[in-house]
């Protein structure tokens, strides 16, 4: 353990968390690819944390692909008005420890929501490369425009 630690440290490729928005990104209509997704987050560096938030109302088939497909699945717990909000702010702040975590050298979060705004400038603050990855419609401009760097999917 304490050698493979030394050797990732050796290989200078910076360590990621990434965490995904499911409700806003893993729709039919986007057809998102998480293995594609991992494998292009994957060439940034070592994704050390990769978390796809779901609410309350994600089918086992969804969590199950989710988890075979290499990341954890993290359930929030939304309320019957607004069943996402909750998984924003349990997103949000899953974010904001790796952001605090010395260990992290790049925040990836794949939202088009303008919630997690907040998030890329605390990380870019505390000097975290960010990334923002999403898709249009609905991509934020503000997300865009405040992250390092921007993925855009078809």
């Amino acid at each position: 353990m304490v050698l493979e630690k030394f050797k990732e440290r050796v290989s200078g490729e910076p360590n990621i968390a990434v965490f995904v928005d499911g409700p806003n990104i893993i729709r039919k209509e986007f057809d998102l690819d998480l293995d594609y997704l991992r494998e292009e987050i994957g060439e940034l560096g070592n994704i050390k944390v990769g978390k796809v938030f779901l609410n309350q109302y994600a089918s086992e088939k969804l969590i199950e692909a989710i988890v075979s497909q290499g990341f954890e699945a993290a359930l929030g717990l939304g309320g019957e008005k607004d069943k996402d909000s909750d998984v924003d702010v349990y997103m949000a702040v899953n974010a904001m420890e790796a952001v605090f975590n010395d260990s992290i050298d790049i925040i990836v979060l794949v939202t088009r929501d303008t919630d997690f705004l907040p998030v890329i400038q605390k990380a870019k603050e505390h000097g975290k490369e960010t990334v923002i990855i999403g898709m249009s419609p609905g991509f934020s401009t503000a997300l865009k425009n405040a992250a390092d760097q921007v993925i855009e999917l078809e």
